[in-house]
Formats: C-alpha cells, sequence, structure tokens
C-alpha cells in the first residue's frame, strides 16, 4: 500500500465531503484503540475543526488512559482540536434499572452502551453543526459486521471503511500515533473489561482478513484456515442486516 498516497486521498476526501455539505468539522468517539486514533488524526490533519469525545461507561482503566493520551497527542500535533470527557456511567446504570431484567442479557447491554455514545455524539454534532466522524475498517464493516447497527455504525461517514486492519497499522505508524495504541490488542470496549475482539470473534484480524479474500481450493486448507474460513461465513451472513441498506417494502404501482 502507497501509505502516504492514502493518506492524502483521505484527507482531501474529509475536507471536500464537509466543505460541500456546508460543515466545518468533525465530532468522533475516541476508545483508546487503533482505528478512533487513525480516524481521529486523520480529521485533524484536515482544515476543519474536530472534537474527540471520551465516553466512559464502566471503562476499563487502561482503555481510558490511552484514549486521554491519544488525544493530548492530536491536541499537540494539530490545530482545532477540542475534547470533551462525558462519562456515561451513571446514564448506563439508570437505563439498567429502567429496563425490564429479562432483556438484559449481556450482548444486549453490550449494544445498548455504544447506542448510548452514539447519542451522544450526534448531541455534540447538532449543537456543532458538525458530522460524526465513523472508525469501522473494513474487515469490521463488510466482512464480519463487528460493529452495532445504530451504536458505532451510527455515523455520518466513514474514513477507513476501505482500508483493512492491517492498513490502518500502516497508517497509524506513519502518522505517528502514539506507540501504546499500536501495541494495544483491539476492542470494543463495551463488556467493562479487557475482553479483545478476537476473544469474542474467535479469530485474529490477519486470519479475518485472509477469510476475506480466500479464493482457493478448501481441500487444502489446515484444520486452523477451515475454522477462520467456517467463522468468517458465519457471521457475514448472520450480519447482512448491518451491512446492506434497509430493506424497503416496495407497493406495486398499481395499488395506488
Amino acid at each position: 500500500m502507497q501509505t502516504k498516497k492514502v493518506i492524502d486521498y483521505i484527507v482531501n476526501w474529509l475536507e471536500d465531503y464537509a466543505t460541500n455539505s456546508g460543515i466545518n468539522g468533525f465530532v468522533m468517539g475516541v476508545s483508546g484503540g487503533i482505528d478512533s486514533a487513525v480516524t481521529s488524526a486523520l480529521c485533524a490533519k484536515t482544515t476543519k475543526k474536530l472534537i474527540c469525545l471520551n465516553l466512559p461507561i464502566h471503562q476499563a482503566p487502561n482503555q481510558f488512559e490511552r484514549s486521554n493520551n491519544h488525544i493530548s497527542w492530536l491536541k499537540q500535533n494539530f490545530t482545532d482540536v477540542s475534547s470533551e470527557v462525558v462519562d456515561l456511567t451513571a446514564t448506563f446504570d439508570q437505563t439498567c434499572a429502567d429496563f425490564p431484567k429479562e432483556i438484559q442479557d449481556e450482548l444486549t447491554m453490550a449494544n445498548v452502551r455504544a447506542r448510548l455514545r452514539m447519542t451522544t455524539m450526534y448531541a455534540f454534532a447538532s449543537h456543532h453543526k458538525f458530522l460524526v466522524a465513523g472508525t469501522g475498517n473494513k474487515v469490521e464493516d463488510f466482512g464480519v459486521g463487528f460493529f452495532t447497527k445504530y451504536g458505532d455504525g451510527g455515523v455520518d461517514l466513514s474514513p477507513i471503511a476501505d482500508l483493512m486492519k492491517s492498513h490502518v497499522f500502516e497508517i497509524a505508524k506513519e502518522l505517528g500515533v502514539i506507540q501504546e495504541i499500536q501495541d494495544a490488542k483491539p476492542t470494543d470496549g463495551l463488556w467493562g473489561d479487557d475482553r479483545s475482539d478476537e476473544d469474542q470473534i474467535g479469530a485474529s484480524y490477519s486470519e479475518l482478513e485472509w477469510a476475506m479474500e480466500f479464493q482457493g481450493d478448501e481441500k487444502k486448507l489446515s484444520i486452523r484456515e477451515s475454522e477462520v474460513l467456517a467463522i468468517f461465513r458465519k457471521l457475514n451472513k448472520v450480519n447482512q442486516h448491518k451491512m446492506n441498506p434497509i430493506p424497503v417494502c416496495n407497493i406495486p404501482q398499481e395499488f395506488f
């Protein structure tokens, strides 16, 4: 990958999109992970303003600290970067108190966290008349659908959604993103502990990239390769509702 050219292309794309939309800035949730770090740095390289939000909900301390450290790095290296910490822990706890207990399984409530964050980002975006920038990469958004519908998937534009996870790491290195983020294991930060994306998915991003591009003879695969391919295909199938436009029931014209 021609990393510098890709960076310039995305920055120009962000600039043009915002200008054509009559918008003067971007809002982002910064999680302490590689995707939000790269996306925020790309937004910061434009001439537009950037608001970075750190939105903890019973967050693991190391994730919260990495987020703050990255935001500090952004402010040191770019102009027009501001930030806010909005602790949504009490909001989430009140939601748990209000919801019927029988619907509060672990995955449901993890997704509620993501949707509370989305609501907060759009409150800031609405007030400032900014755009919410998404952080999903190609494997997550179009491979296995590893995001929350109307949560971290609820955005106005997706700057890195055509990049594999390995490409995101290449860009992070080129941009000089702080090493602790480059070294951190990928996690969605929705569980109040330190479980990784690989723990949840059952495969690493490098394995998923391989599966996403695989076109060979399945009979020649190793046991692990077959497992990874099965994981990828299962998630790709079950999460199509996230990747495709909302189905519309088109009524025959003669009915009108």
